[in-house]
C-alpha cells in the first residue's frame, strides 16, 4: 500500500523554546517497513522494565466504558474521496463498539465526524498528493476500518496486546482494523497538554500512518515538530519512548536514546494548506 512519515516533536517543560521548525512535508513511505501483523498471543514474555514515566501516563477525565462487547457495528455515513486526482483510493469504514456509554464520547456520529475531517484535512496523509481517503458505510468496499474500541478489548492479545503497560491505540493489520483506545480518546496524552482536538487529530493521523506502511519513528531534531509517526501518546523525548519501548519486541529499536526532545504535533505534513 501507498505510505507516508511526518516529522514532529515536543519540548514538554521549555516554553521559551523557539517556535517549532516546520516538518518538511511527507510523501509516502514506499520503502518503509511494513508492520507485523499483529501481536501474537504465543509471544515469548518479557522481562519487565521500570516504565514510570509521567508523560505516559493516562491524564484524569472524564469517564470511560472499560470493556465493551468486542465486536463493532458501523457508523452510518458517506464521503466524496477527498485528495489528489488520481491518487490512490483507499476507502474506510467508521465503527464504534458494541456496549459503550456514548456520553463519554458524545456520541457515534461526533466521533465520525472528526475521523472524516481529519483525514480530509491537507495537512494529512492527502497532502503527499499520493493517497486518496473516501468514507463508506458498507464493511464489504472498505479498505481498513477506524474503530472506537474500549480499553479491555484493545488490550486483548489477538488486537494490540499490552506489553507497554499503559494506554495505546494501534493498527490490527489482520483485521484492516485501525483501533483508537477510548481510554485515550477520552483523556488525550501529557504531551498535548490538555489539547484533546489536537491529540484526537493525533491519533487518527499515527495509526492510519500504519495502514500505509509507516512504522514507528523518534525525533528526528531537537526542539523541532515531532514526526507523527512518534509514539507521542507516551511522549516526546527520545529517551522516555526508547525506554518504554524495551517492553516491546516489535519496537525495541525504533526509538533512539540520543536525548533529543520534539514538540507535539498532530499531522504528517503540517505545513500543506
Amino acid at each position: 500500500r501507498a505510505s507516508s512519515t511526518a516529522r514532529t516533536v515536543l519540548d514538554a517543560r521549555d516554553g521559551a523554546q523557539p517556535g517549532p521548525a516546520a516538518a518538511p512535508p511527507q510523501g509516502p513511505a514506499a520503502g518503509a517497513p511494513s508492520e507485523p501483523e499483529g501481536p501474537s498471543a504465543t509471544e515469548t514474555p518479557v522481562k519487565p522494565v521500570d516504565l514510570r514515566i509521567p508523560t505516559a501516563e493516562l491524564p484524569p477525565g472524564g469517564k470511560y466504558t472499560e470493556k465493551g462487547r468486542g465486536t463493532w457495528r458501523v457508523v452510518k455515513g458517506s464521503s466524496p474521496p477527498v485528495g489528489k486526482r488520481g491518487a490512490r483510493l483507499l476507502k474506510y469504514t467508521v465503527e464504534v463498539e458494541n456496549g459503550l456509554d456514548p456520553s463519554s464520547y458524545t456520541g457515534d456520529d461526533a466521533f465520525a465526524q472528526t475521523v472524516e475531517a481529519t483525514l480530509a484535512d491537507p495537512r494529512s496523509w492527502i497532502g503527499s498528493g499520493e493517497v486518496r481517503f473516501q468514507r463508506v458505510d458498507d464493511p464489504a468496499k472498505a479498505d481498513f476500518r477506524i474503530s472506537l474500541t474500549s480499553p479491555r478489548t484493545t488490550h486483548r492479545a489477538d488486537i494490540c496486546g499490552f506489553q507497554i503497560r499503559y494506554e495505546s491505540s494501534c493498527y490490527q493489520r489482520r483485521m484492516d482494523r485501525v483501533i483508537i483506545n477510548l481510554a485515550r480518546w477520552v483523556r488525550g496524552a501529557k504531551a498535548f497538554n490538555s489539547d484533546m482536538t489536537a491529540y484526537r487529530q493525533y491519533a487518527i493521523n499515527h495509526e492510519v500512518g500504519h495502514v500505509l506502511n509507516n512504522g514507528h519513528v523518534g525525533c528526528q531534531r531537537n526542539g523541532a515538530l515531532a514526526p507523527v509517526m512518534m509514539q507521542q501518546t507516551f511522549g516526546v523525548a527520545n529517551n522516555y519512548v526508547a525506554k518504554l519501548n524495551k517492553a516491546d519486541p516489535t519496537n525495541y529499536a525504533a526509538v533512539p536514546r540520543d536525548g533529543k526532545v520534539c514538540k507535539p504535533n498532530a499531522w504528517p505534513n503540517p505545513g500543506a494548506q
